[in-house]
């Protein structure tokens, strides 16, 4: 009935129509990848395999409430979704992983696995409290690109493929992104110290 020429698109709109057979297929499509996302962050397949399964139990709700509006940018958003319940896992644990970026310049640095006391923890929640905002000021197109680079883990040919943009534009937008960031930063006199 469903081919994988489907698009996710097509799938997510049969799914809210009432096709439950339509969730199999987005599930199976894309279960490699995001599980694999998901052991990436965690290193304890239990833990995926429950991150995992919370991550489509959200989907599902938002799906049936009718708040899904992504725009054919399933796998992103679902990618969102993992990544936010991988931070919850952390943060329940009383730990944060360390997310490195390629480029000299590495605000996500700033995440450590070290145990905290409750003043460091309180300190570094504000400053990624503040990087996230800092962020959301960016350009759309910089914006998407940074948050599909650094917090979902995806390289820059599946950055390419998932915007329709090629590979060089998504670059040049990470690169541009980061340049505006430090921009804001020094402006700010912000300072990005644990």
């Amino acid at each position: 009935m469903y081919k994988n020429l489907y698009d996710d698109s097509v799938l997510v709109r049969e799914y809210i129509n009432g096709k439950e057979v339509a969730l199999e297929f987005l599930v199976k499509k894309h279960q490699q990848r995001i599980f694999s996302f998901i052991y990436s962050k965690v290193q304890d397949r239990d833990v995926a395999e429950d991150v995992f399964q919370d991550t489509f139990i959200k989907v599902i709700k938002t799906l049936k409430k009718g708040s899904y509006n992504e725009e054919g940018k399933f796998l992103p958003w679902v990618m969102r979704i993992a990544h936010n319940l991988v931070i919850d896992h952390f943060r329940k644990n009383n730990r944060m992983p360390m997310f490195n970026n390629s480029d000299d310049f590495d605000i996500f640095s700033i995440l450590s696995d070290d145990a905290l006391n409750a003043e460091k923890r309180i300190i570094k929640e504000q400053i990624l409290s503040d990087v996230r905002c800092l962020i959301e000021e960016l350009p759309e197109e910089q914006k998407e690109v940074l948050k599909m680079r650094m917090y979902m883990d995806m390289s820059f040919n599946e950055i390419s493929e998932s915007t329709g943009v090629s590979i060089n534009t998504a670059l040049g937008r990470m690169r541009y992104a980061l340049i505006n960031l430090r921009k804001v930063i020094e402006k700010n006199k912000i300072i990005l110290i644990s």
